[in-house]
């Protein structure tokens, strides 16, 4: 239970009355990795505890409520960090009624080293659910309600029926809480095992779109010839079928139609047509992902993996494959992997009458083949060097500096990646074709 830095500070702590409570003792008793953040309850001074722990371990002191005596120590790896607080009313008894989560509500005590569990938060540990004191205390920070699908997602722990109900009616109170904040919780949600249990339940509770507002939009798409599920299910099925434990790719899996109601279209003969939905899709989501603070790389990798994932598939009957692969990898570059894992679980999310088993095996075949033929030219795709510079190249052709220079260069690199230029002489004769 007690690490390195517990340890460090223990002497210091026998001159206090403290406790270490919240996920550093729930992700111990669930067999999770312990985090990094350590949560303090004292009964007697916890500004000068902060101080003594600073002290000691180095870092910096912060105050976080002065008020309510809630002190912050961030350790100089800037990745650890220590909140030290006063119990509510100095009772500790108190202080774990206002929790969010009984199993974040079990506490060890640092001077007697034994848990003191006063609300049952071992025994809701051991039964797999989430259940809370009082569901008032959602209400103290509304954040809670998506915490609570954060768990969900992380342990895949059971919602208690009445924190379910409670929370239906009263998670839209998360659009007045600071979207940085709710940003957090996205990520640490599409980072769980349990992600896509974590998002078919809040669209069934019907407050997914309360954190996605396209939700409202593409659930009014329905089933077709090429899809078996309506367009939620299937974009939550798509996030089921990644592979990687990469957040952002699984968050642009279940983006990646966003653009389809925009270009919706249904055919005389019944068939339903998207096209362009992933060049609008893009657009849109670029607008919703900054709403929600995503940085402008992460929203770049998104949008480039929503605006590119039908760009493998559609590779498929191209006649000259070596030229056509290369310039999807030049375009795509270190993304390219990423974006054919995430056309594979397109592909493996949309069936249906129109769709046989063969075409399918087909696409998954093709895409395995483009994949293993990235890895084999990866290094020259990632750390391309043309065999003539751009001096020499104006040289050859008498030409200024120019926009045209970077594109015969680029053109230079396909051909190399492509396997038509390997001398410098191939390259000069290359440029015959300028």
């Amino acid at each position: 239970m007690i690490d390195e830095i517990l340890y460090s500070i223990d002497e210091i702590l026998q001159k206090h009355r403290v406790y270490l409570v919240g996920g550093y003792i729930r992700n111990y008793l669930i067999n999770k990795k312990t985090s990094d953040d350590k949560d303090l309850v004292c009964l007697d001074n916890a500004y000068l505890l902060a101080c003594e722990i600073k002290e000691k371990l180095g870092g910096t002191l912060i105050t976080l409520d002065f008020e309510n005596q809630i002190y912050r120590v961030v350790l100089k790896d800037k990745k650890n960090y220590l909140d030290i607080s006063k119990a509510l009313d100095n009772d500790i008894i108190k202080d774990a009624k206002r929790r969010d989560f009984t199993i974040n509500s079990v506490f060890y005590d640092l001077n007697k080293k034994e848990l003191f569990d006063p609300l049952g938060g071992i025994i809701d540990i051991e039964n797999r659910i989430i259940k809370t004191y009082d569901t008032k205390n959602l209400l103290d920070d509304p954040l809670r309600f998506l915490r609570l699908f954060r768990f969900f997602s992380t342990f895949g722990f059971r919602i208690d029926s009445t924190l379910e109900e409670f929370s239906k009616k009263n998670f839209y109170l998360i659009k007045n809480i600071a979207q940085e904040r709710v940003l957090h919780e996205i990520i640490e949600i599409f980072k769980g095992d349990f992600v896509v249990e974590t998002l078919l339940t809040m669209y069934e509770l019907g407050v997914l779109e309360f954190v996605f507002p396209f939700v409202k939009e593409i659930k009014k798409v329905p089933p077709n010839s090429h899809h078996h599920l309506d367009l939620v299910h299937h974009s939550i099925e798509t996030v089921k079928n990644i592979r990687t434990d990469n957040p952002l790719l699984k968050i642009a899996a279940f983006y990646h139609d966003i653009g389809k109601p925009a270009t919706w279209t249904i055919e005389p003969k019944g068939r339903h047509r998207f096209i362009g939905h992933d060049i609008e899709g893009a657009k849109i989501a670029k607008k919703e992902l900054s709403e929600l603070k995503f940085s402008n790389k992460q929203i770049s990798f998104i949008c480039d993996m929503i605006k590119y994932h039908i760009y493998p598939a559609a590779l498929i009957n191209c006649e000259d494959k070596n030229k056509a692969y290369s310039r999807f990898f030049r375009k795509l570059k270190e993304n390219t992997p990423f974006v054919i894992e995430l056309s594979r679980a397109d592909r493996l999310s949309a069936q249906g009458e129109a769709v046989s088993t063969k075409m399918i095996e087909c696409a998954l075949n093709h895409l395995d083949g483009l994949l293993d033929y990235y890895n084999k030219i990866q290094s020259q795709v990632k750390n391309p060097k043309s065999l003539l510079d751009g001096r020499e190249i104006m040289e050859i052709l008498n030409l200024k500096p120019s926009k045209k220079i970077g594109e015969i260069i680029e053109s230079l690199i396909l051909a190399q990646i492509e396997g038509r230029i390997k001398t410098k002489q191939e390259a000069i004769k290359f440029l015959d074709n300028f």
